[in-house]
């Protein structure tokens, strides 16, 4: 396992990290838990990725349930979480300072943990002045609740304002961000951030590099049993990004794909993680994974990364024929 710089600090966080959405508390219980992120903690991972969303805040109970059951040393991970849905109130919802400190004493409480090392703004507040955002969460760090802040889909302009607003009264910055990054999705990572890479040192933990499961070839003859598209309460991700027309075509899109993997003796998970892993201003790749098989198989990942010459890159562009574009030079 290598290990990256999260952006321009000097904190260094596993490049393949293991995430908790949808598989912790949904699909797998303490026990399942445990054997997945030490199967991860064995490979070399120190980033553990979660969320005081991620199945109601179970998600967080069951990571603190096995982190104390591992008795690992803590100076060695890196553990993060996320604010923004807290409940159904009129304030459990949002960035306001209220939702942000308590927010974070409520997931620090599940997951059993005097803090947390990375914390972010799980979406972008409009109803909340940035400043107020910025200074809550300044707050979190100097109380020493978390080291380092970031947003999670934050717009380019977002988290310029949220830098801008820090630098001009004496706070700390956004150090990272947490986009969604694959095949299908593109144009924030590798386009809308590209100057905030330099100027403010941005990193990335970039999430859901199967798009949501697609990129594992799985769903071409339909949903199998106990996938993640087959649960209930996952229905709106289903019909958003399955079902729809987009869906349908990114599945074909898939099958061709993986004729690419087969040719360079990858999976298509591998090939998919591998093109993600290859982009210099990833940080981490954030893996799901409810099977120790899953996870086994993705994270052989790292070592296609060489694989991915300019032909099989050539490839895959031509299959996905979304490469995002600089502006337009009008003078040609």
């Amino acid at each position: 396992m290598e290990y990256r710089f999260l952006g321009k600090s000097g904190l260094k966080i596993s490049e393949l990290s293991f995430g908790t959405w949808i598989t912790v508390g949904d699909q797998t219980d303490v026990e399942g838990a445990f054997q997945l992120m030490k199967q991860a903690f064995d490979s070399g991972i120190n980033f553990f990725d979660n969320a005081e969303v991620y199945s109601k805040g179970n998600s967080e109970i069951i990571m603190g349930k096995v982190l104390k059951k591992a008795g690992w040393k803590r100076s060695d991970l890196v553990i993060s979480t996320k604010i923004f849905w807290g409940g159904e109130g009129p304030n459990d919802r949002g960035l306001s300072r209220k939702r942000i400190i308590e927010g974070t004493y409520a997931s620090l409480k599940r997951m059993q943990q005097d803090y947390v090392d990375l914390i972010f703004c799980h979406r972008p507040d409009i109803h909340t002045p940035v400043e107020e955002t910025v200074r809550a969460m300044n707050q979190i760090i100097s109380q020493g609740m978390a080291f380092y802040w970031g947003t999670s889909e934050w717009s380019a302009a977002q988290i310029k304002e949220a830098c801008h607003v820090a630098r001009a009264n004496n706070l700390i910055p956004p150090l990272m961000e947490q986009p969604e990054y694959n095949f299908f999705r593109r144009q924030r990572v590798e386009m809308e951030y590209l100057p905030l890479y330099e100027e403010t040192g941005l990193g990335t933990t970039t999430w859901s590099p199967l798009a949501s499961g697609i990129l594992s070839n799985k769903y071409v003859e339909g949903i199998p049993e106990g996938s993640r598209f087959s649960l209930k309460q996952y229905k709106w991700l289903r019909d958003k990004r399955l079902d729809s027309p987009e869906g349908k075509e990114k599945v074909l899109k898939a099958a061709k794909l993986k004729k690419i993997a087969d040719q360079a003796g990858l999976t298509l998970p591998q090939l998919a993680i591998a093109w993600c892993l290859k982009n210099p201003h990833v940080s981490s790749v954030i893996l799901g994974a409810s099977k120790p098989c899953q996870l086994k198989e993705n994270l052989k990942a790292r070592e296609a990364v060489p694989l991915l010459d300019d032909t099989i890159i050539s490839k895959i562009e031509e299959i996905l024929a979304n490469k995002p574009e600089g502006e337009k030079d009008w003078r040609i």
